[in-house]
């Protein structure tokens, strides 16, 4: 996937195209690291790659069910698990299902005939407005796209901590691109692995 998003055509385009970009930038954050590395909380906070993409996977799963008329009950034990990485968890697994919860919204979008429509707000969480009854799957969207761009920023911090690898040599090795005299591709070091 390029650096940048493509031309569009419709805002529903727009709003899917912004959300796999900022899924994939996320993704990339963990590329090459070790499983220690993506498990690792090397600044203040407890923040990990691996975790941070696991989060992201829930978070849009649970807005893609509430936009479904699926909510599932929060869970706040599960909530805190999905900022980890836990040891019988794997990043291809995590990206698997990252994989399949981004079909899941692709194709729950795509039946859905107005970005309008409303979508119930869960007024059970403190961070919710209680002023408002609903959302639309606009916000929706655009909520996703912002929390994961948001957490991506998290991870490209933590990657930077563990390694000096930052969001364009990583994508530049990732997808292959030749070296120029401006952007040298990410290399490993150590025990790391292409």
């Amino acid at each position: 996937m390029p650096g940048q998003v493509g031309a569009i055509a419709n805002e529903r385009e727009g709003l899917l195209a912004y959300l796999a970009q900022m899924r994939h930038v996320i993704r990339l954050t963990a590329y090459g690291l070790t499983p220690e590395q993506l498990r690792a909380a090397p600044t203040a906070s407890e923040l990990t790659v691996g975790g941070l993409i696991k989060h992201c996977s829930s978070i849009e799963e649970g807005w893609i069910d509430t936009v479904r008329r699926e909510p599932r009950e929060l869970d706040y034990h599960a909530y805190a698990d999905n900022f980890a990485l836990r040891d019988d968890e794997t990043i291809e697994d995590v990206l698997a299902d990252y994989d399949r919860v981004a079909a899941k919204t692709e194709k729950t979008i795509a039946e859905i005939a107005d970005l309008g429509q409303d979508v119930p707000i869960d007024h059970s969480v403190p961070w919710n407005p209680k002023d408002l009854d609903n959302w639309s799957v606009r916000w929706v969207l655009l909520h996703l796209i912002q929390e994961t761009a948001r957490h991506a920023g998290h991870a490209d911090i933590i990657r930077e901590a563990l390694d000096g690898g930052t969001a364009y040599p990583i994508m530049a090795a990732a997808e292959g691109w030749p070296e120029s005299p401006w952007m040298k591709p990410w290399k490993p070091t150590g025990d790391q692995v292409l």
